[in-house]
This record gives C-alpha cells, sequence and structure tokens, in this order.
C-alpha cells in the first residue's frame, strides 16, 4: 500500500481503459507506463491519474502486475513512460505483512513498543509517531490479529486527509472503503468506481473464471475492565 500526502469512469470491458479527466487536485499521472522484465511485459501503456484524498485500490489476479506497479510508483525499478507526482508530494509504503504472529495476544501498540525497543527509538518518537498517524487509543489497544485494514484506510484518509493507493484480494475491503478501482489483468486495464467495477460480468472477465463468494467470520479481541473481549463479525 503507498500513503501520499501533499474519477474516472469506466467503460464497458477490460479493453476499455478509461480516459483522463482535467481536475485541480491531481496528485499523480501516469502516462504509457510499461515495465519489462527481459523478454516479459508485465505493464503495457498504462495511464491513469489519481486526485488528492482518493483511495484507488489495485486489483487483478496473480501475476498481473499489481506490485510491480508499486514499484514503478515508487521508481525502485526500471520502467518506461511518465510518472508524475505533484510538487512536495511526500509517499510512504506499507507492506502488505506484518512481522509478527497475528495470533499472538499482543496490541497493537505492544507490537508498536518492541519494534521501537528493536530499533533504539525513545518512547516520545514513538508517541509523536502515533500522534502524526492519528492512532487512537482504541485502535492501539486493539490486538495484532484484529486490526482491520479497513480501520486503517478509515483513519489514515478521514483524520490525515491521504491518499491511498492499495493492493488488495479483499474484494470486501475494496468496496467499502475504496472510491476508485484499478484493474490490471494480462496487458488489460480499467478504471473506475467500485459500483461498476466489481460487478459479477466484470470480475469474470477480470479473473477468468466466475467469483465465488464466501462468508467470513472475523474474531476481534482488545483490552478491556475484564480482560480480552472477543467480538465476532460476519460479512
Amino acid at each position: 500500500m503507498l500513503t501520499v500526502r501533499a474519477g474516472v469512469p469506466a467503460r464497458a470491458g477490460l479493453n476499455a481503459f478509461a480516459g483522463k479527466i482535467a481536475m485541480t487536485n491531481r496528485l499523480l499521472s501516469v502516462t504509457n507506463l510499461s515495465v519489462s522484465f527481459g523478454n516479459r511485459e508485465v505493464i503495457h501503456d498504462l495511464g491513469f491519474e489519481v486526485q488528492e484524498g482518493d483511495c484507488v485500490a489495485i486489483i487483478g489476479p496473480n501475476g498481473a502486475g499489481k506490485t510491480v506497479l508499486l514499484k514503478a510508483l515508487l521508481r525502485l525499478i526500471p520502467y518506461r513512460g511518465e510518472i508524475r507526482w505533484s510538487a512536495g508530494a511526500r509517499l510512504g509504503y506499507v507492506p502488505q505483512k506484518i512481522a509478527a504472529d497475528r495470533q499472538l495476544p499482543l496490541s497493537a501498540k505492544d507490537l508498536l513498543a518492541a519494534k521501537a525497543r528493536f530499533l533504539n527509538l525513545p518512547a516520545t518518537e514513538l508517541q509523536e509517531v502515533s500522534s502524526e498517524l492519528s492512532l487512537t487509543t482504541e485502535l492501539l489497544s486493539t490486538g495484532i490479529g484484529a486490526l482491520s485494514g479497513g480501520q486503517l484506510l478509515h483513519s489514515l484518509q478521514n483524520d490525515r486527509g491521504m491518499t491511498i493507493l492499495l493492493v488488495s484480494h479483499d474484494l470486501s475491503i475494496v468496496y467499502r472503503n475504496a472510491n476508485m478501482v484499478l484493474c490490471l489483468s494480462k496487458g488489460k486495464t480499467c478504471m473506475g468506481p467500485p459500483k461498476e467495477i466489481l460487478t459479477p460480468a466484470m470480475l469474470q472477465e477480470l479473473y477468468a473464471s466466475p467469483p465465488q463468494y464466501y462468508q467470513h467470520v472475523h474474531e476481534r479481541w482488545r483490552e478491556g475492565d475484564s480482560g480480552i473481549a472477543q467480538e465476532r463479525e460476519k460479512r
């Protein structure tokens, strides 16, 4: 996931990539972006724009180039084409996985404190970072196994006004939190609002198979007066 500090209507089908719209708060402009590894072209002639405050979810099957796109946007790998960030944009990268067993009875605060001690960071710096990211007491006391990606996205966007580019296979998170969806699939692309992109027909074309739906049961624990309280949430 990319966080950035400082739309586009989809057309029918994956081959019909949405055109650009001129807006005054454009944060990112990508034009004719291509990325190759040897003779294999992973991303071909991609173009899109991101506006300030957007939450853009990047979806697609494995090997479609989602992570490659993020690395290109960070200029970590060679690419062809043009990537333009607005002046003064501050970029941050959040990895998909945390380096801890999510089954451990640790709160987010415990994990951050342990990481700070490992890096020899003073406690005051940890407090400053928590304040900068608007990490509430409730969020910090939540168990690491229960931390919701949606909670983090909501906090970063609403409290800090950040723009987010998110790679996710969880379409429920995409639907609830993203205002734009960018699809990548074997050189085909599309972009648009979730209600237009996350349809059975579009998903079948994107993943080359009929979509399957599952009911997820999430268990959450958080610190409370009576010890650990568990919450079950069905989606």
